[in-house]
């Protein structure tokens, strides 16, 4: 089987956010410092204390995440992608909404919608927007 895993890239704020992140959807965090890794020394010492990698994994959820966006990728706030968080539960739709939500922007409530589904959108205090489906079969 073929996955994609969403990679959001931090400038300097990965672990705040991926505490967070853990905080809201539960699961276990695993980040390693720049200044953990053979790469080191092929950085500034100021760089030690950033995320080199981080992964949060619940069952099926995994999240990764880096502070290396600007060797990697200009930094855009993760304007341009969204996460997708499809839930089993409506109770668990609601809590993780509301967490999320927590120092961020509601654009769109979670509501009944036409598909079948309860559904709603939301930029978090980091700029990643998540969108929240929960399925009514």
């Amino acid at each position: 089987m073929t996955l994609i895993h969403a990679y959001l890239h931090f400038n300097g704020q990965c672990r705040e956010a991926m505490n967070f992140y853990q905080q809201c959807l539960g699961g276990e965090l695993t980040l390693q410092k720049v200044g953990e890794s053979p790469m080191a020394a092929q950085l500034p010492s100021e760089m030690s204390a950033h995320i080199l990698h981080g992964q949060l994994l619940k069952e099926n959820l995994v999240l990764l995440a880096s502070d290396m966006c600007s060797i990697s990728f200009p930094q855009n706030n993760n304007s341009s992608v969204a996460l997708c968080l499809q839930c089993s539960e409506l109770t668990e739709a609601y809590a993780y909404f509301e967490k999320l939500a927590e120092g961020g922007t509601v654009k769109t409530p979670l509501h009944q919608t036409f598909w079948g589904a309860t559904y709603g959108e939301l930029t978090d205090k980091f700029g990643t927007h998540w969108l929240l489906n929960c399925s009514r079969n």
